[in-house]
């Protein structure tokens, strides 16, 4: 199916299966090996038609990673030996694992290369991409050096396929994340009255939520579940609230695992003023929140590139960070040159609490607070620099 009214500046095909990828969700199915086999397939058999082949065919995470494979070793996508691979890992978690006798969705290939899809004795369908695509890149060079030595069973095969590996940190669209143009928000700003417009958009969403507005508002957007450290959110901000009564914050969006969402919903009545929690999803109030906050929490155990910070910098939000994946990579401490978030090492009470101690010192530093905002604001996170290395390694890939 293609796009008719090519919003997008290029040619966006979807492909239709009935029964398989018409639901509701994109995966989490009992038939999800079966799906994706018959997604890869798809694609090939529709490229296998085209009278003029790409440059290079980009494909990501496991749920496409059989297609530098599939091009190699399958008889019927001869045509398509030639064209150069590039897999992109969001997440290595989720690796697509499936049982031996699941390789017979496969077009008839070359089985002396069955080691291509073997992990294990079971075929992997992220391994078998790692070892046949001709470029291998994360979404931050952060989280490729820590997939070297932690990748769910993988760190070997990154480590002896380091030479084809690579990090690109992923950019915002900066016509969605734009404080002078979002509709989202009360009051637009720009570099010029960063100062004004952010406390215009403070004021609508402490007023919304019964919080003080002259206290430092912490916020915390995104999914309730361990990876991202939400777990230590509800004693976090328990500790927090109890040792700097009166002094600060909390405002939390996200939903996600049920015993982590009722936990913040029951310090709602024990801090009224001083704390708010939204389970939910909102689009809408996540820019208002970016807009109107002064630090953005993610003490996220895994965070292959992170996009939250970004928004949050875009906005003059200070990210409070742990030195994970893409938070290394995007976000400088304080005390570092041309520094302007605050970072910790480790995803423990101890370094939140910390964190925050310095967040409050911080706050009441109105010059180097300001100056901090300015920095942020001013940081180029689009897509611009990123697009750029993607066009880089797709020549490099073309001329092996």
């Amino acid at each position: 199916i293609k796009e008719k009214e090519n919003k997008l500046g290029f040619d966006l095909y979807c492909v239709d299966i009935n029964g398989l990828l018409d639901r509701e969700k994109v995966y989490g199915y009992d038939d999800d090996t079966e799906r994706f086999m018959a997604f890869q397939i798809s694609v090939l058999e529709w490229m296998n038609k085209w009278e003029h082949l790409p440059d290079v065919i980009h494909v990501h995470d496991h749920h496409a990673a059989l297609i530098p494979f599939m091009v190699q070793e399958c008889f019927a996508y001869g045509k398509l030996k030639q064209i150069p691979t590039v897999l992109t890992i969001h997440n290595a978690q989720y690796q697509g694992w499936m049982a031996w006798e699941k390789a017979a969705y496969l077009p008839a290939w070359n089985t002396w290369k069955w080691g291509m899809l073997d992990w294990s004795n079971i075929v992997n369908p992220l391994a078998c991409g790692i070892k046949c695509a001709d470029a291998v890149n994360t979404v931050s060079p952060g989280y490729m050096l820590e997939l070297m030595k932690d990748a769910n069973g993988l760190e070997s095969l990154f480590q002896t396929e380091n030479f084809k590996c690579s990090g690109i940190i992923n950019g915002i669209d900066y016509k969605v994340w734009n404080p002078l143009l979002d509709t989202f928000i009360l009051d637009n700003y720009s570099l010029k009255d960063y100062t004004e417009g952010k406390a215009l958009n403070k004021k609508k969403l402490c007023n919304d939520f019964e919080l003080d507005i002259t206290l430092p508002l912490f916020i915390f957007i995104g999914r309730l579940v361990q990876e991202k450290a939400a777990d230590l959110l509800p004693e976090a901000i328990n500790n927090a609230l109890k040792l700097y009564e009166g002094k600060l914050n909390f405002l939390i969006l996200g939903s996600g695992e049920p015993q982590i969402e009722n936990a913040l919903l029951a310090l709602q009545n024990k801090y009224v003023g001083y704390y708010n929690s939204q389970i939910t999803y909102n689009e809408k109030l996540s820019h208002l929140m970016y807009a109107g906050a002064d630090f953005l929490l993610m003490p996220s155990r895994v965070e292959p590139c992170g996009l939250n910070q970004l928004y949050a910098m875009r906005y003059g939000t200070v990210p409070v960070v742990r030195r994970t994946g893409g938070l290394k990579d995007t976000v400088l401490d304080i005390d570092e040159e041309n520094g302007f978030g605050l970072c910790f090492d480790y995803a423990s009470l101890i370094d939140i609490d910390i964190s925050i101690q310095r967040a409050l010192e911080l706050f009441n530093d109105k010059k180097k607070m300001k100056e901090i905002r300015k920095t942020m604001m001013e940081i180029d996170n689009s897509w611009t620099a990123s697009a750029q290395q993607y066009l880089t390694l797709y020549n490099s890939v073309q001329q092996k």
